[in-house]
């Protein structure tokens, strides 16, 4: 409020726009809020001593109040004929860098989805409508402003935020826009992998991350984020790939339904176990040590998937900690088990073997057993370990002594 009606009392325009008044529509609560005006930048700064400019494909401006940023954009226009602005335009039609300025009209023929070119004007506290937007969220329908193959080539994240938004919103993408998706799914190619990774954060831990994933793979999406997860979860051979990432990302649904945080790590290793697993699994047949596998594999599947998305090396070396400790987990002899205890990512690790026990994936004894290590005491945890000893027949000693085998005379 502060920002609107600054700007409104150094004799500019102001509106929120976007994604804020079109959750306040829906009777949500926005995440943040999004200002427009007639203002350029530097102006913008001028009225502003909190306001930092960024960005060059869009210049912006950051209002900053403690923690919290309001961002402020000026009316984007259809063409800089007038020479006011710079806009470039790639060969494929992907727009490069627009800031070139106009009226608010023109502005809300520039945005996206007609439900998210609604303005609040605090002047009279209507809402401003230039492109049918109203009538659409009415209805509970995602439509472009303009031709969809056009727009979807100007920005391909736009059929990214297709999806996000029908899922959340509970909306529909109309057909004009759907039937051109899958034909363009391949130009995410071409986007920075920086970007992709902060849109796969916002695709898949928003708390409806398994309509989300559904959607992807629907409209061929997922293949162009995940290319060897999707070829892992085309062939399907034990229906173990798709059981295992449905359930991961249920889970994450379900964490963030109760308030508890998600970490990255523990998605991306989802999404990517599988191309992982099979390529081990490959190396150790032809005789490679399981751990060594686990190891080198881990390395070339990240590195594969970072020139697409560029996960944060933070992340990606969690990562290949949990995958690694797979193989390391099923040896549950010695001191071994007491070891893993201690390794900082072992409740990860374990999280994870439940998660593939309970898909089928991995062993579910081996799964009970290290559930019930953990809470063992020391005396029942070195019987547990004891040499010559398996998940399996732990299992059989915690259930009671074996029935004597009968055997038959010949």
């Amino acid at each position: 409020m502060k920002v609107l009606y600054r700007l409104r009392k150094a004799d500019y325009q102001a509106y929120l726009v976007g994604g804020c008044v079109r959750d306040l529509l829906l009777g949500y609560e926005p995440k943040d809020f999004d200002v427009v005006t007639d203002a350029h930048p530097e102006q913008i700064r001028a009225v502003f001593r909190n306001c930092r400019l960024i960005g060059r494909r869009f210049r912006l401006a950051h209002v900053h109040f403690g923690h919290e940023i309001v961002e402020v954009a000026t009316f984007r226009g259809l063409n800089n004929e007038d020479g006011e602005g710079d806009r470039q335009q790639g060969r494929d039609g992907r727009i490069l860098r627009d800031n070139v300025y106009g009226t608010i009209e023109e502005d809300a023929w520039r945005r996206d989805f007609t439900v998210n070119a609604l303005y609040y004007n605090i002047r009279d506290f209507s809402v401003v409508d230039f492109v049918g937007g109203m009538e659409d969220h009415s209805a509970g329908i995602l439509r472009l402003i303009g031709d969809p193959e056009q727009r979807f080539r100007e920005d391909p994240v736009r059929m990214l935020r297709a999806v996000r938004f029908a899922v959340k919103l509970g909306f529909t993408i109309h057909p004009d826009c759907a039937a051109w998706i899958p034909h363009l799914a391949h130009l995410l190619e071409d986007i920075p992998s920086p970007r992709l990774y902060d849109e796969v954060i916002k695709l898949l831990m928003s708390g409806y991350a398994v309509q989300t994933f559904e959607q992807l793979r629907h409209f061929h999406l997922f293949g162009a984020l995940f290319p060897e997860t999707e070829e892992c979860l085309a062939q399907e051979a034990e229906d173990f790939p798709l059981l295992f990432l449905a359930k991961a990302l249920d889970r994450t649904d379900e964490r963030l339904q109760q308030n508890k945080g998600v970490s990255p790590y523990f998605l991306f290793a989802a999404l990517l176990w599988e191309p992982v697993r099979t390529q081990a699994k490959a190396r150790i047949a032809a005789g490679d040590n399981d751990v060594f596998a686990y190891q080198e594999v881990s390395a070339e599947v990240i590195n594969r998937q970072v020139r697409r998305i560029a996960i944060p090396r933070t992340v990606s070396l969690t990562m290949r900690e949990v995958w690694m400790l797979q193989p390391r987990l099923e040896r549950i002899k010695g001191v071994r088990p007491f070891k893993l205890l201690t390794h900082p990512r072992f409740r990860a690790a374990y999280d994870f073997l439940v998660l593939r026990a309970e898909t089928g994936e991995a062993d579910p004894e081996l799964a009970d057993w290290w559930t019930r290590f953990q809470s063992a005491g020391e005396a029942e945890q070195k019987a547990m370990t004891r040499e010559g000893g398996t998940a399996r027949r732990s299992r059989s000693r915690r259930r009671g002594p074996r029935k004597p085998r009968v055997t038959r005379d010949a």
